[in-house]
């Protein structure tokens, strides 16, 4: 009898556990909650703002310096993080605490960590229901407008003889510049953060521009102040009005919500062709 009550307790192992969940990035936890799991998560980091619930939810410190501390205070069976910090991921492997990261930085590889994220918590339908969704809105970006360089900056600069940051090859905007039949008007093989003058993008010329400024309201910006100096380029994007500002900051966040940052890159195709018609009509 003893014998077949720990068999059953085995059994009942991987359906009863990883309840007590810590998220290590904005990213996972966003994926936890959206696969259902918000319930589990006993802490995230202090920049797990989404949704509403994850901020009451106890901080164990940033995203590149999570206290080891906190986190064994709060007796965590499982401690999903992206793959930022191998210092704690190999102590927390050596204190036997279940850990599994992720390098989450391209559409498949978001698609993975979702499946991955929900096989152990048996979410599997959730989360083909999210892989489901983006794989419909990368579909309904195709073909809107075609071969077109675009420009993704990231931030919300409003001095452009400064340095200015855009999305590369490495990251999954490419992927959504690539899949609209579109190409990214930054062509470098470089895997870090791409930095440009405006030498470098009066010479690329891009079509379209896209500026990720989801912190423009902090940082007391108007959408003037940031549009008003591309405007003012000689490049193709000012001539037909194609600058556009992007303020969700689930733009620059590698989780299921990347599908809202496809659904807007979508509506910049359609105005862009949208203008393109009234201009032919003329």
């Amino acid at each position: 009898m003893l014998l077949r009550w720990f068999f059953l307790l085995l059994l009942s192992i991987p359906l009863f556990g990883y309840e007590r969940i810590i998220a290590l990035s904005p990213a996972i936890n966003e994926i936890l909650f959206a696969l259902d799991a918000g319930k589990k998560v006993v802490a995230n980091t202090e920049y797990c703002t989404t949704p509403k619930e994850a901020i009451q939810k106890p901080k164990v410190g940033g995203y590149f310096s999570p206290s080891l501390e906190k986190i064994l205070a709060l007796s965590p069976d499982l401690v999903v993080m992206q793959d930022n910090n191998l210092p704690l991921t190999q102590k927390l492997t050596q204190l036997g605490i279940k850990t599994m990261v992720f390098k989450i930085d391209t559409i498949d590889s978001i698609k993975k960590a979702i499946t991955a994220i929900a096989n152990p918590l048996h979410a599997q339908a959730k989360a083909a229901l999210i892989i489901q969704k983006i794989d419909k809105s990368l579909l309904a970006v195709k073909g809107v407008v075609k071969n077109k360089k675009i420009l993704i900056v990231i931030g919300s600069p409003t001095d452009l003889s400064k340095e200015i940051y855009v999305a590369g090859q490495n990251l999954y905007f490419d992927e959504v510049i690539e899949a609209s039949g579109n190409q990214n008007a930054l062509q470098s093989s470089r895997k870090g953060q791409p930095v440009l003058n405006l030498e470098k993008i009066l010479t690329m010329n891009p079509d379209i521009v896209i500026i990720l400024a989801p912190l423009m309201k902090e940082r007391h910006i108007t959408r003037e102040m940031v549009l008003k100096p591309w405007r003012n380029l000689p490049i193709n994007a000012s001539r037909t009005h194609s600058i556009f500002i992007e303020e969700g900051e689930y733009a620059g966040i590698p989780s299921d919500r990347v599908v809202h940052f496809i659904d807007d890159f979508g509506g910049v195709l359609r105005e862009v062709n949208g203008y393109n018609i009234r201009k032919n009509l003329l």
